[in-house]
């Protein structure tokens, strides 16, 4: 296992590499993923993807950076933009194929990338075999087409461990392909007319893909809606939900820095006074004719969405569940013999159901807290925030998973008394956070959906909204969560913006917040005893939390919504069991 130190120092080595290779000073690497600037660097190819794992082979992760160099020192960008196809499945089948194309130009003279870039794409190879991605046939059909065409561009062998297992696909799939794999490998110092023939092969491994996915839904006796939701996550072991979150270009990106004030006065991050802080129930606050209107509101705004909250809590089950041994199955025609019946054998040899299996059972070790910033311009966005904080809420009680509602927002407007305590006392250079924080509970992970529906709806409370110290809201919600039993704890951040507390930021700089939720997130996410995820509503929140997805509320949340929701909080599933 390798420390926090360790992966930092490889994440710097990494850097150095990708920007020796590419003259863009730009690049760097926070969290094993590719940056220019603040914005995340796509790589949509399978085989570069995913989170880095901590006992990853440092081979494995040079190769990946020398990888990502040579896309994009040998790719044009606008280029390969303006012919990628819209349909996913050709998209990524192109997008793969145009990252193999750079691969097979590293120049003569750098064996050592060369060298790595394989042993990159060997160790990718080895895992999908490992791990049982070549069963489908879907996973085993992309991963063929992976091996021929790195093995034409580089003109060596197919990985040998899995050469018998891809063997009839790779022959069925020869004549189809072949005038365009040879196309490729002749034009491969030529991004256009390579192009060309990777658009071919896309198109035809779309089209097989597409009805792969038709007979599966054609064979299976499910309703037509699980159906097609099990049709799609087929795929879903090669498209990986963090790449959609840094692939929102048409949403803001959050702005960030490092805190001028901290540096200067060489100090951490400091609270001028916790006096006048507190932790309020807001429905409490709410006169009990009031809240009923605010639920009804709440409730018309759902119906109206036509949510299949069942549906969803079924993908919630598959994504964030994990089985669990629950006794044995008797009386099976297959199995473990059960030595209870073996008198039956010998009475009845024609009877079969004399076996035992175990029982594995879907269990939710998991807790999920919703942390809301109820910053002043979050108001205008607070009612589909409702609707997906209460549809979520209500799907994941019924997958069996503990959630809490929260919400983070500070006692007055421009530091309040905190400040006028500040004042007073001369105004003392960088006081640190100068306003009254105020947490809000509304609802507690033991309550239940039906208990706290009522509170839920206190989100509409409009004087609610002021302003936002994000970092120490982000450690509450954590602390309330590391006091629970649950196996997985998992926070989501609602955010339509950066830290803001006008207060602060006179009196220190705009940047001291920033840094310190920065901080706050790094340091869970090295502890792993919380999961912090950042949703946007409306912007890219990737300078602040590693897992982060944005989503335009403009549009009312929809089943498609509440699917990638789904998908993205299981994304991480396998990492943290």
């Amino acid at each position: 296992m390798n420390g926090p130190r360790e992966l930092a120092r490889r994440d710097a080595l990494c850097a150095a590499t990708v920007r020796a290779l590419t003259g863009d000073e730009a690049l760097h690497y926070r969290g094993g993923k590719l940056y220019r600037h603040l914005r995340p660097v796509p790589l949509h190819a399978p085989h570069l993807r995913g989170e880095r794992r901590d006992d990853e082979d440092l081979d494995s992760t040079r190769g990946a950076a020398d990888a990502s160099a040579l896309r994009i020192a040998y790719s044009d960008a606008a280029l390969h933009r303006d012919m990628t196809p819209d349909e996913p499945v050709e998209r990524m089948v192109f997008d793969m194929l145009e990252q193999l194309r750079c691969e097979a130009c590293v120049p003569v003279g750098m064996e050592g990338v060369r060298r790595n870039v394989r042993h990159r794409f060997d160790a990718w190879s080895h895992a999908c075999h490992e791990t049982g991605l070549l069963d489908s046939d879907i996973g085993l059909l992309i991963y063929t087409v992976a091996q021929m065409a790195e093995s034409r561009l580089s003109g060596r062998a197919v990985f040998e461990a899995t050469e018998g297992i891809i063997e009839a696909t790779r022959a069925a799939l020869a004549p189809s392909l072949g005038h365009a794999l040879a196309g490729m490998r002749r034009h491969r110092a030529d991004q256009r007319a390579y192009a060309v023939h990777a658009l071919a092969i896309a198109r035809n491994i779309g089209e097989m893909i597409r009805d792969v996915q038709h007979a599966f839904v054609e064979s299976n006796p499910s309703s037509d809606d699980d159906k097609q939701e099990a049709a799609r996550t087929m795929l879903g072991a090669w498209f990986d939900i963090d790449d959609e979150e840094g692939s929102i270009e048409r949403l803001a990106l959050a702005a960030s820095g490092d805190s001028t004030a901290r540096e200067a006065s060489g100090e951490h991050y400091r609270v001028f006074s916790t006096r006048y802080d507190k932790t309020i129930r807001p429905a409490t606050l709410i006169r009990a004719a009031l809240l009923r209107e605010y639920r009804e509101r709440l409730d018309d705004l759902i119906a109206a969405r036509h949510i299949n909250v069942p549906r969803l809590a079924r993908m919630l089950q598959a994504a964030i569940t994990v089985p669990r041994r629950d006794g044995w199955s008797f009386g099976e025609e297959e199995g473990r013999i059960d030595g209870r019946r073996l008198a039956q054998v010998v009475a009845s040899p024609n009877e079969r159901r004399v076996f035992r299996r175990e029982r594995e059972r879907p269990h939710a070790d998991c807790a999920v807290s919703f942390l809301i910033d109820c910053s002043g311009s979050m108001k205008a966005s607070i009612e589909p925030v409702a609707v997906m904080i209460d549809v979520l809420v209500r799907a994941l009680g019924m997958a069996g998973v503990a959630t809490e509602v929260l919400g983070f927002t500070t006692g007055a407007w421009n530091g309040g008394r905190a400040k006028l305590d500040w004042l007073a006392k001369g105004r003392p250079k960088y006081p640190g956070r100068l306003n009254e924080a105020c947490n809000m509970i509304f609802k507690e992970g033991d309550a239940s959906w039906r208990a706290a529906r009522g509170d839920i709806a206190a989100l509409f409370k409009a004087d609610l909204f002021r302003e936002g110290i994000d970092g120490e809201a982000v450690e509450w919600a954590c602390s309330r969560l590391v006091a629970r039993g649950e196996a997985r704890r998992i926070v989501v951040v609602i955010s339509d913006g950066s830290p803001m507390d006008s207060a602060t930021a006179q009196a220190n700089d705009p940047n001291y917040l920033d840094q310190h939720l920065r901080e706050v997130v790094a340091q869970h996410e090295d502890a792993r005893t919380v999961e912090v995820l950042g949703l946007g509503v409306g912007l890219d929140l990737s300078p602040y939390y590693r897992h982060h997805f944005a989503v335009d509320l403009s549009v009312p949340p929809d089943m498609t919504l509440f699917a990638k929701l789904a998908a993205w909080l299981g994304a991480r599933r396998r990492h943290s069991t």
